[in-house]
């Protein structure tokens, strides 16, 4: 396998303790997750066992408080964790277990010292699993089309309507979830935690998907499901705001699996074309395959310097949401288009299962849609315009 076309150039980013965080996730990708893979892929989940190994590796919420149990550090730690577990061979594997990426930040934001104690640290020690639930069938990118209610009755509240795509949402423990307390738009949005086992939620489906197989994915009914109002997050209707830096987050996260795709498939397809043989020689020895490998090279050193310097400022506080935004259609643009030629390259092989590239090739498609469209990212970063 040759080495990374960026290794040590991001270097300059990252300090001792960053680096040695990506050694303890190589070491648990190698281990833990390559070797049950292919069969995870195939079963469309791995076992709940997984989580509480990953705590006990410390590697589950990079990033996070270490004072709730998470791994403390920064946005580099979930950067370095990302790309590191990527190498295990499933995005479904890693957004997975990063369910919590998402579910936890609206918490941490808005829940009271209490709540934090209560909904936190189970999750960062692979004893819970927590899931966010934001999109419905008819409300996606728009979240002010949201239409699930939640109703005050004396101390509890009320919950009614569905919920879609919740990654992790078949067995979570615990939902993040966000429902209208009001007319309006926007401020009439509310957080609120709700327990996996609340009567009258239900799962309406497990998903099948083309990719990220390894995840489960749902989609839930939610018919009278009352929750105390201890467990609504923050103020009612401050949820919107906080969402808007939750997705902040969550698309970084999502440009990081980006680059790390993109960068595995060029590692594979490099790999392939030294070892196979056409027309007597490598196809390596090609001057058309060596010219693909140098596009497939430079998209993915602009796309990682993109994202490097992205997550860079957003730990300075200076990134901007169209900033952000545009840095995940480049992401998710390099791990489409990467994926694409090194499928190519591996002809017949790189369609089949048994390969890295095939799976990478279904998993890329995801980034575009998934944390907010493509289109929707170009409209964010648009307004800055006008």
């Amino acid at each position: 396998m040759p080495a990374p076309i960026t290794a040590g150039v991001f270097d300059s980013y990252l300090d001792d303790s960053h680096q040695a965080f990506r050694e303890v996730c190589a070491r648990f990708a190698r281990e833990e997750i390559a070797p049950q893979v292919e069969a995870w892929e195939e079963a469309e989940g791995f076992p709940r066992e997984l989580y509480s190994k990953a705590a006990e590796a410390g590697i589950l919420g990079p990033g996070l408080p270490d004072e709730y149990g998470g791994g403390g550090g920064d946005l580099f730690h979930m950067l370095v964790s990302t790309e590191e577990l990527l190498r295990g061979g499933s995005t479904g594997v890693l957004v997975g277990l990063g369910s919590l990426e998402i579910a936890l930040p609206p918490i941490l934001v808005l829940g009271s010292q209490d709540q934090k104690e209560r909904f936190i640290p189970a999750v960062l020690a692979g004893e819970t699993i927590a899931a966010l639930a934001i999109s419905e069938p008819g409300a996606g990118s728009d979240v002010s089309a949201i239409t699930t209610q939640a109703v005050r009755e004396g101390e509890d509240y009320v919950l009614r309507g569905s919920k879609i795509f919740v990654t992790s949402g078949v067995r979570a423990d615990q939902l993040t979830l966000l429902a209208r307390t009001g007319p309006d738009p926007h401020g009439g949005l509310t957080f609120f935690v709700v327990p996996g086992d609340a009567e009258g939620l239900s799962v309406s489906r497990a998903i099948k998907k083309t990719g990220w197989r390894a995840s489960d994915t749902a989609e839930l009914s939610l018919d009278g499901v009352r929750v105390p109002a201890t467990s609504r997050l923050g103020e009612e209707g401050s949820g919107f705001l906080c969402l808007m830096r939750t997705f902040l987050r969550e698309r970084m996260y999502l440009a990081a699996i980006g680059v790390g795709t993109a960068e595995l498939a060029y590692e594979d397809a490099a790999a392939y074309v030294k070892q196979r043989e056409a027309f007597g020689r490598p196809l390596v020895g090609h001057q058309v395959v060596r010219h693909k490998l140098a596009d497939m090279a430079g998209r993915v050193l602009a796309a990682k310097a993109l994202v490097y310097n992205t997550v860079a400022r957003a730990i300075r506080e200076e990134a901007t949401p169209p900033e952000v935004a545009l840095t995940k259609n480049q992401a998710a643009d390099c791990a489409e288009w990467v994926c694409r030629e090194a499928v190519q390259l591996l002809g017949g092989m790189g369609y089949c299962r048994e390969t890295r590239v095939e799976v990478l090739s279904r998993d890329a498609r995801l980034l575009n849609i998934g944390g907010g469209t493509r289109e929707i990212m170009n409209e964010i970063a648009g307004r800055a315009f006008s």
